[in-house]
């Protein structure tokens, strides 16, 4: 009989008691430990948001810098020269697009309830014509309508005050705003700079085995994500912009930015398509399923033609752990959680299927296969035979 059949897997050798002993204690150990790392991040909010952006905008900005050194020149002046470009790129974007982006907010904002009530005429006169009708069904149209304006009005104002909680999150006066910035701004120089001997000396502490594993695993994750997202993110905010001024949509440039910075969010861009849609209803129903129609399609293209040619696929999560994990990082530490929480989710993933791997393989190492019909011994020879007594 196979011993590596009778053994079977880790698990299963385990007593019931063992069992129900791991899955009880991993529930609240995991727990505790994830109340404790959101504690810290609370506690030290601003400080994380500030090391985690610079960190992002040095990962990005590195594959520049590292082109040109494959180009013969040096690191030094070349992470100087792409760090100038991008503060002028900044300065650009911010003196353009920034001031016409608030200007179409504050218009907006101005005239909302002029939308909305606008649609609620509409709506009692789509419940007059009702009326008209004669139907053997009676519905109060009136009051359905009023019900349904309040609750789309609620909805948005939650909805933006939420956005607003969770990128001022960090913040709480204007003062923190540039202090963080400034600092943000200089980390990003010096991790540009300095960026690898860090990342090598924190890797030294890993024993040599795991080391390789680690950084190519965390490397992958981060790059392949942060790089698809925003490759999906200004094509969005691009696309979608110019679609929405071909449609004459009213404020076409500030709805397309919005989308293309939630779209820097697994889901973002589909919770972004539908709140446009339904407020450019409040104005015209018949622009919005246009704006929702062109939107998706867009999306959709993206997603399915563009997204794999450049960037393949990287998460190999599921939609629900990739939702419950922007959740947790939003709740965790706010606007950079849900940057980043996605990618920290696939290298946990990564490290619990090569552990599980891992044990798999030195089961099968340490497993003996014994013959289940042994061969019959050899006969003994004549000469072996003890001699006989006389």
């Amino acid at each position: 009989m196979s011993q590596s059949a009778a053994s079977g897997h880790w698990w299963n050798r385990l007593s019931i008691a063992s069992r129900f002993l791991i899955i009880g204690l991993a529930g609240p150990i995991l727990t505790l430990n994830f109340w404790a790392f959101a504690t810290v991040l609370k506690f030290f909010g601003s400080l994380v948001a500030v090391l985690v952006l610079a960190s992002l905008f040095a990962f990005l900005l590195n594959y520049p810098v590292r082109w040109m050194e494959e180009q013969g020149n040096p690191r030094g002046p070349s992470a100087i020269f792409i760090f100038l470009l991008a503060l002028l790129l900044m300065a650009i974007i911010g003196l353009v697009v920034v001031p016409n982006v608030f200007n179409q907010a504050q218009q907006l904002i101005a005239r909302l309830p002029e939308w909305f009530n606008s649609s609620q005429r509409r709506l009692l006169e789509f419940g007059l014509w009702v009326d008209s009708l004669n139907l053997p069904v009676t519905v109060d149209v009136d009051a359905l309508a009023n019900q349904l304006l309040e609750k789309l009005k609620d909805q948005l104002q939650s909805l933006a005050r939420e956005a607003l909680n969770l990128i001022l999150g960090t913040v709480s006066s204007v003062v923190d705003v540039l202090i963080n910035f400034i600092l943000t701004v200089v980390l990003t120089f010096y991790l540009l700079q300095h960026g690898d001997e860090l990342w090598e000396g924190l890797l030294s502490w890993l024993p040599d085995t795991l080391r390789p594993t680690v950084s190519e695993t965390i490397r992958r994750s981060f790059e392949s994500y942060f790089i698809g997202q925003l490759v999906l993110g200004l094509c969005m905010g691009i696309g979608l912009t110019t679609i929405y001024v071909f449609l004459k949509v009213p404020y076409g440039l500030l709805f397309g930015v919005i989308i293309g910075v939630m779209a820097l969010v697994p889901f973002g861009g589909t919770v972004g398509i539908i709140s446009i849609s339904l407020l450019v209803a409040l104005q015209d129903v018949w622009l919005s399923l246009k704006v929702a129609g062109f939107s998706f399609l867009f999306q959709q293209f993206l997603e399915n033609v563009v997204a794999p040619r450049i960037i393949g696929s990287f998460t190999g999560l599921n939609p629900v752990w990739v939702f419950l994990a922007i959740l947790t990082g939003a709740r965790a530490s706010g606007l950079v959680g849900v940057l980043i929480a996605v990618p920290i989710a696939v290298v946990i993933k990564t490290f619990l299927v090569s552990v599980r791997s891992r044990l798999n393989a030195e089961e099968v190492d340490t497993t003996v296969t014994l013959p289940s019909n042994p061969p019959p011994l050899p006969p003994v020879s004549s000469s072996m035979k003890p001699s006989s007594v006389e």
